[in-house]
């Protein structure tokens, strides 16, 4: 029975239970399974250039904005081979290193607007890295020799706390 000047009971909305990305906040209410993935950084590899693209968490790095794509490699016949490299950040006694590192294969036609990924593979290797694994014996020389490059150039005190792993995987 309503009260005189109280408005009746909402029912309470059913909160639903989703995978949250979150990123530089401590989730602690429903759903506190979250994922922090500000200790991730998305390094592109196109044509033998390494750069950070922030972008790429979302699927909108430079490369791969207007591009329609396709989980059938044979629908990108010209296409140029690229990578986005997931590197994760830790810390330890000697400060701060990168962590995980873990490469994914794309082709990208930019004249066509075609490209081929397999986005369960570019889950998977962002779980490896946040994992702390080094995945990254598919890149050829050039584009480890890249990725070392920019990785000592970014934060040289990071990459001289980094594991021998890492440093030996990126040996040229």
């Amino acid at each position: 029975m309503e009260q005189q000047g109280q408005e009746p009971a909402q029912p309470e909305k059913k909160r639903s239970l989703s995978l949250n990305v979150v990123s530089n906040k401590q989730h602690k209410g429903f759903g506190a399974g979250s994922i922090d993935l500000s200790q991730v950084a998305c390094v592109m590899i196109d044509n033998g250039e390494a750069y950070i693209d922030v972008g790429a968490m979302h699927a909108k790095s430079k490369i791969e904005r207007g591009i329609k794509f396709s989980p059938n490699k044979e629908d990108t016949p010209n296409g140029r081979k690229c990578w986005i490299v997931w590197v994760a950040v830790d810390r330890n006694e000697n400060g701060s290193y990168y962590a995980g590192a873990t490469a994914c294969e794309m082709l990208i036609d930019t004249e066509a607007r075609r490209g081929w990924k397999i986005l369960a593979d570019h889950v998977n290797k962002l779980d490896y890295s946040l994992k702390r694994r080094i995945l990254l014996n598919d890149l050829d020389a050039g584009e480890k020799a890249a990725l070392r490059k920019l990785l000592v150039e970014h934060n040289p005190e990071w990459w001289d706390n980094s594991t021998d792993e890492l440093k030996q995987a990126l040996e040229v």
